[in-house]
This record gives structure tokens, C-alpha cells and sequence, in this order.
């Protein structure tokens, strides 16, 4: 079968990118996709108190509506994060707004959170069975008070998703990343953990914070500060950048976020930074560019309890997880770590 799910990845990078993502979906609903093979001990892992069984997870924006996770996590992903969803409807931004960049084995999109809205996507975590699955929540673009939405989307999937994650650091909605200044985020985070707290206590989970990678100095610092004083259990480390490294393919001066391997240099180098100033206060998870064992391992080591990825799934499908939790496993080995929690920021 992975020769099969070989050849279907490469045709639908003959396709528009987002119409090949529609389709990857639809064929994960018809039960085409991957199934992972049984897990390698060491690579069991505890993130923030969830037990995954290994810490490779699929970041947001695959699977927007929450569609496609049961296969996802079949497919031998360690947890599944859908959204970002907002509390209404919105077709997000006009295509064309998503563009392979293959010679850099990257991705730029201008979506705009294009998402069906809470109530399909409530109804669909309302189904799911065991595994870790993550909902992310945002604001809509023409919201009076975006930080209303936040709670709105927290109130509406309580007691659904095994984590939240509030994704502040989208390029692609105006004025977002301005919620990650000092007072603005105080303002989300006061407001979201007064809704949390008067939630039921049964459905209390995890939260994690989705920081961009374009930080000024004292930033860092700054939002970990933050974090941790409204109670958050983690940060994810980070969203793409509106930088451009070096790239070499046609598309490379669109308009977006950037994704996929030039952003691992990057987003790694941030995750250090978080790692040095919450000194184990927070669970961190590594995200951006990740797309080999030894991204995972690099990720792992800079502090990540995690590792997320998308983008290069776009270039390798989904059978990409199974080749990365075994080079992780041998990594781990090789370098004497008896378990993935034993790697988390060693020197």
C-alpha cells in the first residue's frame, strides 16, 4: 500500500494545491490512507499531562474541519490538532492563496482561516474515539471583539477536544499577531481563563498558545511571562513566517505565511529562546519544518515535548510519519535517551 499512497501523492502535486488537498481528504473519509504500524515504545511520551503515544503530531490547517482525524491518527500520527475554526462560517481569503514552492520543499498561503464554523466542527469532535485530538480556535476577520470569539469557541467545543491551542499568529487575519503584544494578551488570556474557570471542571484540558516566529527581543520573554500566569500548560512554537530566507522556486514572492523546510532553521531557533526563559514551566511543542527524524530530534532537543507537521506532507503524504517516528526511535537510541522525555532539551 505505500507504493499506492506514493503514486497518489505525487498526482496530486499535479493538481491545484488546494483543489489536491480537498481531494487527500476526501480519500482519508473513503479509508484510503495509511495505517501505522504498532508503536515503538521509546517514543511514548507525556505532553502537559496528555499520553501520546509518540510525540509526532499533525499541525493545524490540514484539517480545518475536523474531517479527516480518525485517519490521521490511524495513519500513526502521536496526536491530531484540526482548525483553526472560528465561531462562524467564512470563505476566507480569494484564491488563488495556497502555492507549492517545491525546489524549497515549501509552502506559502494566504487562507484567512476559510473554515465551516463551530457547529460542524462540535458535531464531528462530538463523534470521535480515543486519540489525542486538539482543536484549534481563532477569531473571524470582521469580529468587533476577537477576543469574544476565543471564549466562544472554548465554551462551544468544552468537553470535546483533549486540548485547546489559541492561534494568535496567523499572517493572514489583519491585526492578529497584535494579540500577542504584552497588553492585548493579557486582555485574551484574563478573559479566556475567566471562561475556562467557569466551565465544567470535567472538561478541563490542556492550553497552549500558537506564537509566530517573528518575535522582537523581549517578546519571548514577555509571553512566557504571560502564559504562565493565567495558567496556559504549554506554548506551540510557531506559526509561518512573513520572513523570506533565500528561496529558489517560482511563487516564492506571493503574499502569506511561509511554511515547510526554510522555516526550520527559524522556528528552532525561537523554540530555544522559549525553552531558555520558561526553564520547565511550560510544556513547548516545535513546530515548522519539520519533515525528517532528525528535524523531529533537532525539534526535541531544543526543548520541544512535541513536534508538529504539515507542509511536508504536501511533498512526502501521509506515510511521512511512519518514516520519521522510525529514524526518531533510532536517533534516541543511538544517542542513549531511554524514552523521547529523556531528549527534552539536552544539551
Amino acid at each position: 500500500m505505500s507504493g499506492l499512497h506514493g503514486l497518489a501523492t505525487r498526482a496530486l502535486r499535479g493538481l491545484d494545491p488546494e483543489d489536491a488537498h480537498g481531494l487527500a481528504i476526501r480519500a482519508l473519509q473513503m479509508g484510503l490512507g495509511p495505517v501505522g504500524r504498532p508503536e515503538d515504545p521509546i517514543l511514548a511520551t507525556d505532553l502537559a499531562g496528555l499520553k501520546l503515544p509518540n510525540p509526532v503530531g499533525l499541525a493545524p490547517g490540514f484539517d480545518k474541519n475536523a474531517e479527516a482525524f480518525g485517519p490521521m491518527l490511524r495513519a500513526g500520527f502521536g496526536l491530531v490538532e484540526c482548525g483553526t475554526v472560528t465561531p462562524l462560517p467564512q470563505a476566507g481569503n480569494p484564491r488563488p492563496r495556497l502555492f507549492r514552492l517545491t525546489q524549497d520543499r515549501a509552502v506559502i498561503n494566504r487562507m484567512g482561516f476559510n473554515n465551516q464554523g463551530l457547529e460542524p466542527f462540535a458535531a464531528r469532535l462530538a463523534r470521535r474515539g480515543p486519540g489525542i485530538v486538539g482543536a484549534n480556535i481563532g477569531a473571524n476577520k470582521d469580529a468587533q471583539d476577537r477576543i469574544a470569539d476565543y471564549v466562544t469557541g472554548l465554551k462551544r467545543l468544552w468537553g470535546l477536544a483533549s486540548y485547546f491551542t489559541l492561534n494568535i499568529s496567523s499572517p493572514n487575519t489583519p491585526g492578529l499577531r497584535a494579540l500577542q503584544t504584552r497588553a492585548a494578551l493579557e486582555d485574551l488570556l484574563g478573559r479566556v481563563a475567566e471562561a475556562r474557570d467557569g466551565l465544567a471542571p470535567e472538561g478541563r484540558v490542556p492550553m497552549f498558545l500558537k506564537v509566530a516566529p517573528d518575535l522582537e527581543d523581549g517578546e519571548v520573554e514577555t509571553i512566557v511571562e504571560t502564559v504562565c500566569a493565567f495558567g496556559l500548560a504549554g506554548i506551540m512554537v510557531a506559526n509561518t513566517t512573513v520572513s523570506r530566507p533565500a528561496l529558489r522556486s517560482a511563487g516564492r514572492d506571493e503574499a502569506g505565511g511561509l511554511s515547510g523546510a526554510p522555516l526550520m532553521a527559524l522556528s528552532t531557533q525561537v523554540l530555544r529562546r522559549f525553552g531558555e526563559a520558561a526553564a520547565g514551566r511550560l510544556a513547548l511543542v516545535g513546530v515548522g519544518g519539520v519533515g525528517s527524524g532528525a528535524d523531529a530530534y533537532a525539534k526535541i532537543r531544543a526543548g520541544a515535548h512535541a513536534v508538529q507537521l504539515y507542509s511536508a506532507l504536501v511533498f512526502e503524504g501521509p506515510g511521512l510519519v511512519a518514516r520519521i517516528k522510525r529514524d526518531l526511535a533510532d536517533r534516541l537510541r543511538g544517542d542513549g535517551f531511554a524514552s523521547t522525555s529523556h531528549a527534552v532539551g539536552a544539551k
